[in-house]
């Protein structure tokens, strides 16, 4: 058996790891997959011990699964897509790890969703989540927006939504600001009837728990409440001016992925919307497709 047999019938594993959750999947080298597991967050920026051992489970689950032992690890050609690796230091700490595969290649999250999205061609993509950010990728150009993180940025996310809902009824429940549908919902939402309940509930808490309440935001947008429609109009605004950046650079394809993405496409602008194509494929397929670009100019 010649060498570019044996390295046409590698397995390769994709891994995508987010802030909430690290997914692994192995894939056959026409893209079958044998198995998948799902771990804690893997976010390079929070801790590089935690996205290792994230990394490992998730790797350790999608083996089992697969029916393969656990030193198999050492078989499979690995792609990553981390946040934060567009941080050469963090780039280089995680380059040095002594990892379990048989090889391993690195970019970031965006770019592996990316590839995902628009099945190995290139595009733009644009995730609406607990947080909100913008990617494309044409020829060696590369645009990243966004992305900031909660409270700097991430605007139009459900981090966001929920912080601008809660300030809302806030304001409300204060006397200062428009009387509002949101503020009766965030209180039976918490289970509270007055401002001190839902600071309570809000105080020191993270983005995902913001995020819970934009599911709150879109029903009431949805019955016409004049505060609700203003937030939702506002983060839809952005995410469509986001959009026109990125077709700068001019993309043959545009997504949007998240969970947000499919409440917030109606209330986009008509000339993104125009523009907006189906996700084709889930991060940890763009993740195994740029293991395997790589592994092939090895």
């Amino acid at each position: 058996m010649g060498m570019s047999q044996a390295k046409e019938e590698s397995l390769y594993i994709g891994i995508d790891g987010g802030g909430s959750k690290c997914r692994a999947t192995i894939y056959t080298h026409d893209y079958r997959i044998l198995g998948t597991g799902v771990a804690g967050r893997a976010n390079p920026l929070h801790g590089l011990a935690q996205t290792f051992q994230s990394i490992e489970e998730s790797t350790q689950l999608a083996l089992i699964d697969a029916g393969l032992k656990a030193s198999d690890s050492k078989q499979l050609a690995a792609g990553l897509g981390l946040a934060g690796v567009n941080v050469p230091r963090l780039y280089q700490d995680i380059d040095k790890w002594q990892h379990p595969f048989a090889s391993m290649y690195l970019t970031t999250d965006l770019h592996t969703a990316c590839i995902g999205a628009h099945q190995g061609q290139e595009g733009a993509v644009i995730i609406t989540g607990t947080g909100s950010c913008g990617y494309a990728r044409v020829g060696d150009q590369e645009l990243f927006l966004g992305g900031h993180g909660f409270a700097l940025g991430d605007k139009g996310s459900g981090a966001w939504l929920g912080l601008k809902a809660s300030e809302a009824a806030l304001l409300d429940l204060d006397g200062f600001g428009e009387k509002t549908l949101l503020t009766e919902r965030l209180m039976q939402h918490f289970g509270v009837n007055n401002a001190l309940g839902i600071v309570e509930n809000l105080a020191g808490q993270s983005s995902s728990t913001y995020a819970k309440l934009a599911r709150v935001v879109f029903e009431c947008a949805q019955l016409n409440d004049g505060v609700a429609l203003d937030i939702v109009r506002e983060g839809a605004a952005y995410i469509s001016e986001l959009a026109r950046k990125l077709f700068d650079i001019e993309p043959p394809r545009f997504s949007m992925i998240g969970g947000l993405a499919e409440p917030l496409a109606p209330w986009l602008a008509e000339d993104v919307l125009a523009k907006l194509s189906p996700s084709l494929q889930p991060p940890e397929w763009g993740a195994a497709f740029f293991a395997k670009q790589q592994h092939s100019k090895a």
